[in-house]
């Protein structure tokens, strides 16, 4: 029976890194971006900022080309501070997706330290060893559990995964309280505390496992104000607005000089900074999906 418990919590041990392996991040994975997948996903926006350089171009022939004559400086000025806009936001994304995946990395790394101690540094100490594995086994589950309540709490989306690594009294005492992947750590830390009444841990392992169980709640506090903040509205709604004015007046510009060509070059100055703009927001939307994907 011994035996079987110590293969169990290894089973379970091994777990814990596939539920945090078994995931990739979409295109920031891939070595090569193929422009047809980029196209795939802006081809409606690249169908509206055509029609509107068509638009445009008529306008400026048969309105404006009689009336005014576009100053160059003006897209110029708008194409210059436009991109710093752009290079604001796509720094201030990047920022928080690396956070998103630092934490990530932390959850990781502090998953493998709980179930190692767990597993190696405790001893039975004249208790009964049956007693002892099994508080361990109890340990490592409920980690397991925890991960999984994590992703459910992330992506609000309770599935009720965890509960199959808890037993009925502990999902009974979990449920009763509002945030069940801390409630879930609180289990461990009473398990901590039996561990040493038992003298199966000294002291200083104690505070080990006691830090561990601080930090999987700082990086769970971390993950929650990542996946609840939302980025500022103000700076998505002026990039995307300057975007369609620089497009305009690209396309009005450059219809003295190059005539219906000025179409397709406004639609690739739109293309490009419409693209890098998508980039950021990418990856402001997988900072906050970053850890309930990967968990």
């Amino acid at each position: 029976m011994i035996t079987q418990l110590q293969q169990t919590s290894q089973e379970d041990y091994v777990e814990i890194f596939f539920i945090l392996k078994d995931i990739k991040l979409l295109m920031l994975t891939s070595e090569r971006i193929r422009i047809f997948r980029i196209l795939r996903t802006t081809w409606k926006v690249d169908v509206f900022i055509i029609l509107t350089c068509v638009a445009t171009y008529y306008t400026h022939e048969y309105l404006i080309a009689k009336a005014i004559a576009i100053p160059t400086m003006i897209p110029t000025l708008l194409g210059t501070a436009l991109a710093f806009f752009v290079g604001f936001n796509n720094n201030q994304a990047y920022n928080r997706w690396w956070e998103a995946r630092t934490i990530w990395g932390g959850l990781v790394n502090d998953s493998r330290s709980w179930a190692r101690s767990v597993l190696e540094y405790t001893t039975d100490n004249g208790h009964p060893q049956v007693e002892i594995q099994q508080i361990k086994e109890r340990m490592i589950k409920q980690m397991i559990g925890f991960v999984y309540a994590l992703r459910d709490a992330l992506r609000k989306n309770d599935d009720g995964y965890y509960s199959k690594f808890l037993s009925e009294k502990e999902i009974t005492a979990v449920k009763q309280q509002t945030n069940i992947p801390n409630a879930i750590l609180s289990l461990n830390a009473k398990n901590i505390h039996r561990l040493s009444e038992l003298g199966s841990i000294n002291e200083f392992r104690f505070v080990q496992l006691n830090e561990l169980l601080r930090s999987f709640t700082d990086n769970m506090g971390k993950s929650e104000r990542i996946n609840n903040t939302v980025f500022p509205t103000s700076y998505i709604y002026f990039t995307r607005m300057f975007i369609w004015a620089l497009v305009i007046f690209v396309t009005l510009v450059l219809a003295d000089s190059i005539g219906v060509w000025s179409i397709v070059l406004g639609w690739v100055v739109g293309f490009v900074y419409h693209t890098s703009h998508l980039n950021g927001m990418g990856l402001m939307t997988r900072s906050k999906k970053l850890l309930p994907a990967f968990l």
